[in-house]
């Protein structure tokens, strides 16, 4: 029997025009598509009217596939030679679990490819207006998740080296932790000055910037009411204010309204 093959695609962070050719070329000629909920639905087109789409959205507390059942369909696909799409937003070794998928899939002698894609903690920042890193201003940068909890006793992110950071900070999927993140670096002696800034749906029309300091970006979170997925951006850089050009440009149609869950929920069913 033909043995098929699964790419594990990195969809990039939002725009539809930021997919790089080579995930173009791998959706155009996939048999089954397996995307997650962050991934811009209408890259989705580039597949042919026979290819399989698999919805395997996850968000707080409401899961379409466990990982599990997402490990085991790769594999089940794959086995019955089909070639296969693990379509995932940004690109898929960054907190996107496609490490975890690759070793089930080498595990399960299933021949796999990773088409790296465009981070949302590169270019979210970058859309803003913000470089997040600056001869005068940062040297260095450093991607966290925000879904681990800094309280709890096996916590693998050190706040306390973080807080001590002379370069800019990028937590991911941080939309609901931006409070605990700011009273966290606080506590562990971060100035309540240090600039930060918070964008909301990056690189789309539903683009939302807020820039603020480190004490701010809490009352701020809950009065725009941020919802998901953001970028929690916090240094120096943060701080620059001239280099806005996406909003700027009336062709991209700005919206300044958050999208509810529902509305969210009803564009990737």
């Amino acid at each position: 029997m033909y043995q098929g093959k699964v790419q594990i695609v990195g969809a990039g962070p939002g725009d539809q025009d930021l997919l790089t050719l080579k995930a173009a070329k791998a959706l155009s000629n996939a048999d089954v598509v397996i995307y997650d909920r962050l991934v811009n639905i209408e890259i989705l087109a580039l597949c042919s009217e026979t290819c399989r789409l698999i919805n395997a959205g996850k968000s707080a507390g409401r899961h379409t596939m466990t990982q599990d059942d997402i490990n085991e369909s790769l594999i089940h696909f794959a086995h019955r030679g089909f070639q296969v799409v693990r379509l995932k937003g940004g690109d898929p070794f960054v907190f996107g679990r496609g490490g975890e998928e690759a070793q089930a899939l080498a595990k399960a002698g299933v021949r796999f490819e990773i088409i790296p894609g465009i981070s949302s903690a590169l270019a979210v920042p970058a859309y803003a207006g913000i470089p997040v890193t600056h001869r005068n201003l940062a040297s260095s940068f450093t991607v966290v998740t925000a879904h681990e909890d800094p309280s709890k006793p096996e916590a693998h992110v050190d706040y306390a080296h973080l807080a001590k950071s002379r370069g800019t900070l990028v937590f991911l999927m941080g939309a609901r932790s931006i409070g605990r993140i700011s009273a966290t670096l606080i506590e562990n002696g971060m100035s309540k000055d240090t600039p930060a800034a918070i964008i909301e749906n990056g690189t789309t029309n539903r683009q939302s910037a807020y820039r603020c300091s480190l004490r701010e970006a809490s009352s701020l979170a809950q009065r725009e009411e941020i919802f998901p997925p953001a970028v929690f951006l916090v240094g120096p850089v943060a701080g620059l204010e001239d280099l806005v050009w996406f909003e700027a440009d009336e062709s991209q149609e700005i919206s300044w309204r958050c999208p509810t869950e529902e509305s969210l929920s009803k564009a990737i069913s």
